[in-house]
Parts: structure tokens; C-alpha cells; sequence
């Protein structure tokens, strides 16, 4: 008589496609890298919340030694204050030269990168490679050179010093040139079959495509030229009619023991406001622009 055996089958773990970790591995992994992604992003928003209580703070409560997060009276006598001090025309002067300097290098940069990307010239490559170079020399070793240059050029106390030097930029290109590398080659030889001119293609059928790209470097441009300060200082550094935010921020911190910080945090907070506005409606195409542009070419 033959006996049964009885097999006992261990029970399965439940894991994750594509992982060898069990379940609950995974989701403990998310969890706790969640949290700390909160809690830096936390960190890094402490002083924006600290700066903006004490825009809200009287001189006499913000002088106060410590810490303190919630103003005892609120007042708006630093905003008040602030547009009585020339806030309006330093955001003038900002708003002015980031818009033509982001219109430059919408323009300049796509050019630039469509030429790099696809005509065929001698020493293209070289020519390439040197754009990329520029990227690590240091700012602050081109302030002489340019100096001299708008000197000699007789644009210094101008909006056209401030906003020529910066109508193109080498990262700019950079980026432009991976993305368009990215473009399948088939579309403007169609319509090339179409008739249609170089420039043509580039303004109608190639520019269209590359909105990602275009808002990326957008965003990056209009940042960049909002917050420039060391440029601006060299060229309007004796003229301050052409202040920026920046400029006119520096200049209002001055060099008394005495600082009125909540008139320089009220200023801290609107100077932030645009970027921050630009940034938000944008984000979706940032967040592709530098994915198409990242993956280009690999």
C-alpha cells in the first residue's frame, strides 16, 4: 500500500517587475527617498519663508537679535517704502534687458545650433568643439576684455552695452545643436522636394519642432539676464538711472551699519516673482527640452 506524500510548496514573495527586491522592500526604498527629497526641499524653502516674514516687519522688529518666524504687528511699510525708493525703475530696466536679451537668444542660439547641426562647412567640428570649450572659461575672466571693448566701442552707461554681450551664449547653442540633432533629417528633405528655401525650413518646419528646446533655453535666458549682476555693475556701475533689480538691490544694501532689511527682503521677494512665474508655466517644456536635448545623439 503506498502511502501519500504530502509536498508543502513554499509560499511566493511578491517582487516588483524588472527587480529582484521583494515588495515591501521597494515601497520602504520610495518611502524614505520621498522623505528626504521633502525634507531638503523643506530646507532649501526655509529662507524664502524667513525673508518673506521679515518684508512684512518693522525696522525696529527685524533689528531684533533671534529668530522670529511670524512678525509681532504685519505692516506693508517696507513695500511702501520700497516703490518711494525707485523700485519702478529697476524693474523696468530689468524687465527691458531680460526680454531682449532672451529674444536674442531665441534667435542667435537656434541659428547658431541649426548651422552646427546640419550644413556642412569646414572646421564645423572645431568650430563646435570651441563653443563647448567657452563653457568652463570662468565669467569673471572675460569682465576686463569686455570692458575695454564696450569702451572702446562707446557703449558703457547704455542698454546697448548691457544687452549685446549677452544676446548669445555658448550653452545656449550647445543646447539648440543637440536637439535639432535630434530632428529625423527626412523631414526638411521633404521639404526640400516641396521647394522650400533653407531659411524656410528652419522657420517653418524646423523652429515648430523644437518648442522644448526653445522654452528650456527661455527659461534659462530670461533667469540668467534677470539675476546677471557683475556684467551690469561693469557697464552702469557709474550710472544708476540704468540700475537693474539687482544693481539697485546692491546699491540699496550699502554699506552703513544700519540696514533696512525689510525694505531688502520686500525687494528680495518681488525681484523673485517673475522667474518664478516664468518657471511655472513653463515647466513641462523645460522638463522635456532638457530630456530631447540629454538623449540626443546616444
Amino acid at each position: 500500500m503506498a502511502t501519500a506524500q504530502t509536498k508543502t510548496a513554499a509560499l511566493p514573495v511578491e517582487t516588483i517587475p524588472g527587480t529582484e527586491r521583494p515588495a515591501w522592500l521597494e515601497r520602504l526604498i520610495r518611502v524614505i527617498t520621498y522623505a528626504a527629497l521633502i525634507l531638503l526641499a523643506l530646507a532649501m524653502f526655509v529662507p524664502f519663508i524667513y525673508a518673506l516674514s521679515t518684508s512684512f516687519k518693522s525696522l525696529p522688529e527685524a533689528s531684533q537679535p533671534g529668530i522670529a518666524w511670524i512678525p509681532a504687528v504685519p505692516t506693508t511699510a517696507a513695500y511702501e517704502r520700497l516703490f518711494s525708493a525707485g523700485f519702478g525703475r529697476a524693474a523696468f530696466n530689468s524687465f527691458f534687458v531680460a526680454f531682449w536679451v532672451l529674444t536674442g537668444r531665441l534667435l542667435f542660439n537656434s541659428m547658431a545650433g541649426y548651422a552646427l547641426a546640419r550644413l556642412r562647412f569646414p572646421g564645423r567640428n572645431l568650430l563646435f568643439g570651441v563653443i563647448v570649450a567657452s563653457m568652463f572659461v570662468p565669467g569673471v575672466v572675460l569682465i576686463v576684455p569686455r570692458f575695454l571693448i564696450l569702451s572702446q566701442l562707446g557703449m558703457l552707461n547704455s542698454y546697448q552695452g548691457m544687452i549685446v554681450p549677452l544676446m548669445t551664449d555658448a550653452f545656449g547653442i550647445f543646447l539648440m545643436r543637440q536637439f535639432f540633432e535630434s530632428i529625423p533629417v527626412e523631414l526638411e528633405e521633404a521639404a526640400q522636394i516641396d521647394g522650400a528655401s533653407r531659411f524656410g525650413i528652419f522657420f517653418r518646419v524646423i523652429l515648430p519642432l523644437a518648442t522644448p528646446a526653445l522654452a528650456t533655453m527661455a527659461i534659462l535666458s530670461f533667469q540668467g539676464a534677470w539675476n546677471e549682476l557683475i556684467h551690469y555693475l561693469v557697464v552702469t556701475g557709474t550710472y544708476p538711472p540704468l540700475y537693474t533689480l539687482t544693481l539697485w538691490l546692491a546699491q540699496l544694501r550699502g554699506t552703513g551699519f544700519q540696514v533696512d532689511w525689510p525694505v531688502i527682503m520686500a525687494g528680495s521677494m518681488l525681484t523673485t516673482v517673475p522667474t518664478a512665474i516664468v518657471f511655472l508655466m513653463f515647466q513641462r517644456l523645460f522638463i522635456e527640452g532638457v530630456s530631447y536635448s540629454g538623449l540626443a545623439g546616444q
